[in-house]
C-alpha cells in the first residue's frame, strides 16, 4: 500500500516515557485511577493553592485568552523583578523544549544532553535531524554532575545547544551555577538551555536567572512547585533576541485562559508555596530514614525525589502498583535498577513504606 510517508526523522524516533498514571494501563489492569496513590511525579502533594480554585471559577470559557498572557508576563516580571519582554509562556515546559529546538536547530547541528535525564530534550533535538552528544554521570558519584568531564566534551565540538536539568530529573542533582557562567562565556555560539522545573523544590539552590547572560535560556515549571499540572504551565526566561525567536514558531494561544488566571493567582500566594515546600522537605527526611531502616538506599539529592536501586525497577513498580501505589520505574533512563520516589504526605509515605516492606518480606 502506498501512502504519505513522514520525514524520515520520525522513523527512529520513540515516544518517550513520563511518570504520572498511565490510564490504558490502569484500564487494561482493571485498577481504577482514584485507587491510585502516585509517587512517580514530582509535583508539590499539598495542591495548589484555594486563591487558584477562585480564579479558574471566574474565567469565561466562550472567550479566546490572551495570545501574549499579558497579566501573566506582567506578574512574574514583578515576581522575579526582571523585564517581561524577556518571559515567553508555554504550554508547560516541554513546549518550550520543543520550541526551542525549532527555532535553533537544523539536520548536521550538534546538540549536548547531560544525562540521565528528562527524555523530550533529545526526541527534540532528533525530529530537527540534530546530532546528539550525551555525558552521563555515574552511579559511583550519586549521579553527581562532573563539571571536569563537562568541560572536556563541550571542547569536542561546536555545540548548537547544551540542555542542562538543575536540578536534575531523575537523580536530583544540582550544578553550581558558577560553572555555567564560565561555560556561556567560553562559548558564546552555544545556546543554553537550562531547564529548572524542580528548582524550588531544592533549598538555597541558585538559579540561572541571576546571570543575565545572552546565551543561557532558563526554562520553568508552574506545574510542579505550584500544583498546576492539570492545566499545564510553564514559561522562559531569556535574552530579546532567544525570546523573539520563540515568539516566532510558537503556535497562537499556546496558554490557555484557565491557566494564565491561575498562574496569576498561584503567584499572589507565595505563603501557601513556602509553607508547603517546608513541609516537604520535613517529610523527605522522614521518608528517607524510613527507607534506610527498610534496607534500601536511596541516592542523596537536593530535591524531594529521589533515586533508589532495587535491582528490577519495572518489577518493584508493577507489584507496587497492584497494592495501590505508583513509583517511576527508571528503565527510560537507561538505569533499569533503579526507581526513582517522590516525597509526598507522612500519611502517604507511611502506607509506601509498609507495602515495601511487604514486597521485601
Amino acid at each position: 500500500m502506498i501512502f504519505p510517508q513522514p520525514r524520515p526523522e520520525i522513523r527512529d524516533l520513540s515516544p518517550v516515557a513520563h511518570g504520572a498514571l498511565d490510564f490504558t494501563e490502569l484500564e487494561q489492569s482493571n485498577l481504577r485511577p482514584d485507587d491510585i496513590l502516585d509517587f512517580s511525579v514530582n509535583s508539590n502533594p499539598y495542591g495548589s493553592s484555594h486563591t487558584v480554585r477562585t480564579a479558574i471559577a471566574s474565567v469565561p470559557l466562550d472567550c479566546y485568552p490572551d495570545r501574549e498572557a499579558l497579566a501573566l508576563r506582567r506578574a512574574l516580571s514583578a515576581h522575579h523583578i526582571i523585564p517581561m519582554e524577556s518571559i515567553l509562556p508555554g504550554n508547560g515546559t516541554v513546549e518550550l523544549i520543543w520550541l526551542v529546538a525549532l527555532a535553533y536547530l537544523q539536520p548536521g547541528d550538534f546538540a549536548l544532553i547531560l544525562g540521565p535525564t528528562f527524555g523530550e530534550y533529545a526526541n527534540a533535538a532528533a525530529l530537527m535531524g540534530a546530532e546528539i552528544h550525551s555525558w552521563h554521570a555515574q552511579p559511583e558519584d550519586n549521579f553527581a554532575f562532573n563539571p571536569i568531564q563537562i568541560a572536556h566534551q563541550l571542547e569536542w565540538t561546536n555545540y548548537r545547544l547544551v540542555f542542562l536539568c538543575n536540578p536534575n530529573n531523575p537523580t536530583g542533582q544540582s550544578l553550581p551555577i558558577d560553572r555555567l557562567t564560565g561555560w556561556a562565556a567560553q562559548y558564546p555560539d552555544t545556546l543554553f538551555v537550562v531547564d529548572e522545573a524542580y528548582i524550588t523544590f531544592a533549598a538555597d539552590a541558585a538559579s540561572a536567572l541571576s546571570l543575565n547572560t545572552p546565551n543561557v535560556l532558563v526554562l520553568r515549571s508552574m506545574t510542579k512547585d505550584y500544583a498546576l499540572a492539570g492545566l499545564r504551565l510553564g514559561y522562559a526566561v531569556g535574552s530579546l533576541g532567544v525570546i523573539a525567536a520563540l515568539r516566532k514558531v510558537r503556535p497562537p494561544w499556546n496558554v490557555n485562559a484557565l491557566a494564565q488566571a491561575a498562574g496569576i493567582a498561584a503567584l499572589a500566594d507565595q505563603a501557601h508555596l513556602h509553607a508547603s515546600l517546608q513541609k516537604l522537605r520535613e517529610n523527605k527526611r522522614a521518608f528517607v530514614a524510613g527507607l534506610i531502616e527498610l534496607g534500601l538506599s536511596p541516592i542523596p539529592s537536593s530535591t524531594h525525589y529521589f533515586l533508589v536501586r532495587v535491582g528490577d525497577g519495572a518489577g518493584f513498580r508493577r507489584t507496587l502498583l497492584w497494592k495501590g501505589l505508583q513509583v517511576r520505574d527508571c528503565a527510560s533512563f537507561g538505569l533499569p535498577a533503579y526507581m526513582r520516589i517522590a516525597t509526598r504526605r507522612p500519611e502517604e509515605n507511611a502506607r509506601l513504606l509498609v507495602a515495601i516492606r511487604e514486597v521485601k518480606s
